[in-house]
């Protein structure tokens, strides 16, 4: 019987769906994987980018400078469901059609690994090309001075305030793919993504793949910056690492267990 009266897939649907294209994205030929992974780190990059151009505007207030940032971050995602990309945070999804023995442990781990991997190339390439054209520079500096803050802010964070902001994060950025899944036009899936993304930025929590961008950029930064930005002093490639370990933990435990497994029980374990 179908319980929904509006023109886009159920999540019986999507849940099909997922799993159909989960056994796809795991047996991508090895270049495009690559290829496709570096486009999501570059892509996310720059919604990152848009951002922090927001919220470096000392005349916004709190809320708005947080949501109309989210809003803004949300470019990233619909560039990689939109043009096309391979999203380590998305491909979390993927643990479906592994629930359902439709592709193998070592087909998983390969996907995320090569995708991760491509992702902070794609990521840490467009730091590089956006410290070269001097875009930090804009608004008298404070473009660049938010971007060491926020660095520098991530690298100090106790380590399991990074997990837990990582876990709500991919649970929010699953929930955005799953539902862009459900819409049957570009404008469906562009209102699909929007709210669920600008709602994990707005709160302030971790997405590894963003901060494949903003981290190395802020190393690029500091030393240009002026000083007494609090907890500079974190800024460091061990802090860098530190925050990659942890975020993709936790995006990892939020995208897979409580969207892709939790999905895969509610609409596909009897068949599986």
């Amino acid at each position: 019987m179908e319980m929904y009266g509006f023109d886009a897939f159920s999540p019986a649907q999507i849940a099909e769906k997922v799993e159909k294209i989960g056994v796809a994205k795991a047996r991508l030929p090895l270049l495009r994987m690559a290829m496709l992974g570096g486009l999501a780190g570059a892509f996310i990059g720059l919604g990152a980018l848009y951002f922090v151009l927001i919220a470096s505007d000392p005349g916004l207030g709190f809320a708005a400078s947080r949501v109309l940032g989210g809003v803004a971050f949300s470019l990233g995602l619909l560039l990689v469901i939109v043009a096309g990309a391979e999203l380590f945070t998305g491909n979390n999804l993927l643990v479906m059609a592994w629930a359902a023995g439709q592709i193998t442990s070592r087909e998983l781990l390969g996907n995320w690994a090569v995708v991760c991997a491509a992702n902070f190339v794609g990521a840490a390439g467009l730091a590089t090309l956006v410290w070269l054209s001097g875009h930090p520079a804009m608004n008298q500096g404070l473009v660049a001075e938010q971007v060491v803050r926020l660095a520098a802010l991530k690298c100090a964070a106790p380590s399991g305030e990074l997990f837990w902001k990582g876990v709500l994060c991919n649970a929010l950025v699953c929930m955005a793919v799953w539902m862009a899944m459900a819409g049957r036009s570009v404008a469906d899936k562009a209102v699909a993504i929007v709210f669920p993304v600008s709602a994990f930025v707005a709160a302030g929590f971790e997405h590894s793949v963003a901060n494949m961008y903003l981290l190395p950029l802020a190393m690029l930064l500091k030393d240009s910056v002026s000083p007494g930005i609090p907890m500079a002093d974190a800024l460091v490639w061990a802090g860098v690492l530190r925050n990659l370990g942890l975020v993709i933990a936790g995006n990892l435990l939020g995208g897979s267990v409580l969207v892709a497994l939790v999905y895969h029980v509610i609409y596909r374990r009897s068949m599986a």
